[in-house]
């Protein structure tokens, strides 16, 4: 005798592979490390109040993360690659816009960053032992020497590379002045860079 049910009813639901789940399971614990890091500071964050954000009892947190250590490392790695995944579009539009409005759209790819990562300038200061890529490094060097080639095709590769450099490390010098300041004196701050890098490019880049 048939039953009234489906086909589709009858078919057993697909199950989640473990892996599948321990990644997401890993995602939810890291997001719930950032916000508790970006709030509090690395230092006053602790490994109980990250579990209670990820809906996790300790015992299961300590199954991934041995220590705070190992979740800084994790975050800072995370951010390694938001933030390279940020710079890609730059290399396609940057040698179109005029120097002031490069300089705008260089200075607002870190700002967002650190709008959208709070726990990012915390963890800089973490007492961790964290080695960025090095190739990840020269890369971005390289992508931002393509870019000024590009718009001043006179530069050689060597002196490119050499103002990309120095771009990168105004860029960088952002990052504490931004985290110290209140939320109403950041755009000041801001400007200040942004009138600092556009005059160094335009003597650079401009005919």
């Amino acid at each position: 005798m048939a039953s009234g049910l489906s086909k589709v009813e009858w078919e057993p639901k697909r199950r989640v592979p473990q892996q599948d789940r321990g990644e997401r399971r890993v995602a939810e614990v890291l997001e719930a490390a950032a916000r508790v890091i970006g709030e509090r500071g690395y230092d006053a964050a602790t490994m109980t109040e990250i579990a209670e954000r990820a809906g996790a009892s300790i015992g299961a947190l300590y199954q991934y993360f041995p220590n705070k250590e190992a979740i800084a490392r994790a975050l800072r790695q995370r951010c390694a690659e938001d933030m390279k995944a940020r710079w890609a579009p730059l290399a396609a539009q940057g040698a179109t816009l005029e120097v002031a409005d490069l300089v705008k759209r260089i200075l607002g790819v870190l700002t967002d960053f650190l709008e959208n990562r709070p726990e990012f300038l915390p963890l800089l200061n973490a007492p961790v032992t964290y080695q960025r890529d090095p190739a990840a490094r020269i890369q971005l060097r390289e992508m931002f020497a393509a870019l000024f080639r590009a718009k001043q095709p006179r530069l050689t590769a060597e002196e490119a590379f050499r103002i990309a450099n120095v771009t990168l490390h105004v860029v960088k010098g952002l990052r504490p002045l931004y985290g110290e300041e209140a939320a109403g004196e950041r755009g000041a701050i801001v400007l200040e860079f942004q009138t600092l890098l556009t005059s160094y490019l335009s003597a650079r880049l401009e005919a």
